[in-house]
């Protein structure tokens, strides 16, 4: 081998090593920019579990922008919000058997309800109205401050009750339930 090519070789090496780090954090995933949540509560004999995308505000309108009033949202990002429940719910004053369901919403500028439907396993955004099992007021609150981040909480209220809460931008909703 010659001076020149080993000359040759050792640059295309020095060149790959200098790249590999450069090209391993241009090639890495970047975090989603809606990361996946879960909510989940037991109580009594039953477990509640939420999972759903949260989205941030990201200097974006949010309400009556991003969520339109007037419409159904998606209640998250991504794939369809789940509520998923292994005992009877009266949540709202509507009964949900124990079982599997999507959660969406009707935003208004002074009213919200929570849309609890029958199908399952759909990316968010495919909404079937006559899949609907029920449809329950959400109390409105205003937030003291911001949240950037979209999050739903379940918290007991008692042996047998709990809240729901949507907290988003300077919105907060929730509903009471129990169970059956």
């Amino acid at each position: 081998m010659t001076t020149r090519t080993r000359l040759f070789a050792a640059a295309v090496v020095a060149a790959i090593l200098v790249a590999a780090p450069l090209a391993l954090t241009i090639n890495a995933q970047q975090p989603p920019l809606s990361p996946p949540g879960t909510a989940s509560l037991k109580i009594g004999t039953a477990t509640i579990t939420i999972d759903y995308g949260r989205p941030s505000i990201r200097a974006r309108k949010i309400m009556g922008g991003l969520v339109p009033y007037d419409k159904v949202w998606r209640t998250g990002a991504n794939a369809a919000t789940t509520l998923k429940t292994d005992a009877a719910l009266d949540l709202g004053g509507a009964v949900v058997p124990a079982g599997t369901y999507t959660i969406y919403s009707w935003p208004g500028e002074k009213a919200w309800k929570l849309i609890i439907n029958k199908q399952t396993g759909q990316w968010g955004t495919q909404y079937d109205e006559k899949q609907d099992l029920a449809r329950v007021d959400l109390k409105v609150e205003l937030l003291p401050a911001p949240m950037e981040l979209f999050t739903i909480t379940l918290a007991a209220a008692g042996a047998n009750a709990g809240t729901l809460t949507l907290e988003w931008e300077t919105t907060k909703l929730s509903v009471p339930f129990k169970l059956k």
